[in-house]
């Protein structure tokens, strides 16, 4: 059992106790996203709580489509969600199942519910239902039709089912109690009309169930013992309860738990829809989105998500973590795992005036300072070379860590090198440093033993790959573009969330397969993109090296 899993929390203390009591003799949990989107960071603390708890418990975790709304459903995110959750690190097995598999169960049910007098057809628009419905300080009133006999509703439902009505002319719903103080017991609807082919089931339905009335009834059916989901279902659970109660059907037990958000980001799927269809990013996969697939391009690792699933743990009390917490789990599973390599991302040019201009040589260089396993790679390295722009200054301080007139500096597992004179433009600009080097220091050190303080990074002129290099910020300006009821979230969009810059790399980073991730030394935290070729290679940049001091 994984590190995340053997965590307990509020909802695990309620199974142990179901599970001691004999009230539960096994745990079946469920995942039920609306294929209307891409899975989203929010999605991955709901993925490893149910997941997670089966896991813990030797149970059963089902993936489940809800498949409910035709219009809003497409073949390509069922593709991406299960990608997802496999990415993430769980596996539902032989346990996948759809909510159009179960609508000939669903009309039954609700014919059952008709048969009890306790549903019923409206043919009320929604806007109209409003007023009868009433407020939650105030009771509602019964709407027209609420008295209408078994046999005349029969006839109705059977008529909407078989297409005798218009989209939205009526629905089915069911009778519980219009001056209830839970708005959600008011007669809620649980059938509407909608008129579209179906990915699953055709056109065999014109009628199609409501989430309230589908969910409890394929929890019911697969036999989810814990049914968890997210705060904002609590005062649905009456409904959910009196639904399974009336059918006399096996009743889950559903339990809601607080979800996760993040500051600078925007959870939900209508608004991060409007984003791509937009053009405002570049589709659900784009790195500075929140989405599963967005943060997977841009080298987040699934280890850190789910890690940060476990810091936030599940509680009933809602609040926002810090998108910096989020990034800190990113940081700590690159810096053990991610291969180093040797970039220049604002490159100015090191000429070495005593090096031969024919010789060439290569160097070993670890591929990751504290793991041997992970090997060693050739470097190659010439008389010219690309440093780092930040890596100059004039009259430096002794505490600056690279070049300055007259000062020796390592040249990463290479040579000693002293910076003699200072080419600039018209401008002022650096733009080339002229240096010579120490032959009997090859690999970085000095024979008679002087010490060096400064080692930096660098990449041979003459070896460099040219490589497009997408630097990644927070898609947002502001921590919350939500806060502000009357502002368009899209007007806090980051200008400066992408810029697109040409680094000089080492060679062997051409090869590097997309998704593969590297520290690009004293740089950042880099990922090989999807676009990327060994003609053309494209990396991402996942985080810089540490997080920015906050601006107080």
């Amino acid at each position: 059992m994984s590190e995340e899993l053997k965590t307990t929390n509020f909802i695990h203390d309620i199974i142990d106790a179901d599970l001691a009591s004999g009230k539960r003799t096994e745990v079946v949990t469920r995942f039920p996203p609306e294929p209307n989107g891409y899975l989203h960071i929010g999605h991955a603390k709901a993925i490893c709580l149910d997941f997670g708890t089966a896991e813990k418990y030797n149970g059963k975790c089902h993936l489940r489509f809800d498949d409910t709304n035709p219009e809003a459903e497409d073949e390509e995110y069922v593709q991406a969600i299960q990608e997802d959750i496999k990415w993430l690190g769980f596996n539902w097995g032989e346990n996948l199942f759809w909510a159009s598999n179960y609508f000939d169960a669903m009309y039954e049910y609700a014919v059952r519910l008709i048969n009890k007098g306790k549903a019923y057809v409206c043919e009320l628009t929604q806007e109209e239902f409003k007023d009868y419905r009433g407020a939650p300080t105030e009771p509602g009133k019964e709407p027209p039709g609420r008295d209408r006999s078994i046999e005349e509703n029969l006839e109705l439902f059977e008529k909407m089912k078989n297409g005798g009505f218009k989209d939205g002319a009526c629905v089915l719903r069911v009778k519980i109690d219009m001056t209830s103080p839970n708005l959600h017991l008011r007669d809620p609807a649980i059938y509407r009309i909608k008129t579209a082919t179906h990915h699953n089931t055709g056109d065999k339905w014109c009628i199609y169930p409501m989430y309230d009335f589908a969910h409890c009834i394929e929890d019911s059916i697969e036999g989810v013992t814990h049914s968890m989901c997210t705060l904002e279902f609590e005062v649905h659970r009456p409904l959910y309860d009196w639904i399974l109660r009336e059918l006399d059907v096996f009743q889950p037990q559903q339990i809601e738990f607080s979800r996760l958000n993040l500051t600078y980001t925007v959870m939900s799927k209508r608004k991060l829809l409007e984003l791509v269809n937009e053009k405002l990013v570049n589709g659900w996969d784009d790195p500075r989105m929140p989405t599963l697939c967005g943060m997977r391009r841009r080298g987040f690792s699934a280890e850190s998500i789910r890690k940060l699933c476990d810091i936030v743990g599940c509680t009933k009390v809602e609040s926002i973590s810090e998108v910096e917490l989020l990034e800190s789990c990113v940081r700590d599973n690159l810096n053990e795992n991610s291969l180093r390599a040797m970039a220049v991302v604002d490159p100015i040019k090191v000429v070495i005036e005593n090096y031969p201009d024919e010789l060439e040589e290569e160097f070993e260089l670890p591929n990751h300072p504290q793991k041997e396993e992970k090997g060693k790679r050739t470097v190659p390295f010439s008389r010219e070379l690309w440093i780092e722009r930040t890596d100059y200054k004039d009259d430096a301080p002794n505490k600056f860590k690279g070049f300055t007139l007259g000062r020796e500096v390592r040249l990463r597992g290479a040579y000693l090198a002293t910076c003699n004179e200072v080419i600039k433009d018209a401008d002022g600009e650096v733009t080339e440093l002229r240096c010579t080097y120490d032959p009997e220091t090859k690999g970085g050190s000095a024979p008679d033993g002087r010490k060096v303080k400064s080692t930096i990074h660098w990449v041979s002129a003459k070896h460099a790959v040219d490589t497009e290099v997408r630097l990644y910020d927070r898609l947002f300006t502001v921590e919350n573009p939500l806060a502000d009821k009357e502002a368009d979230f899209k007007d806090f969009l980051n200008p400066e969330s992408l810029q697109l810059i040409t680094a000089k790399l080492e060679p062997g980073l051409a090869k590097a397969k997309p998704g593969t991730r590297f520290q690009f030394e004293r740089v950042g935290y880099f990922c090989a993109d999807k676009d990327s070729t060994e003609e053309a290679p494209v990396f991402n940049r996942t985080l810089t090296l540490r997080a920015p001091k906050k601006v107080m």
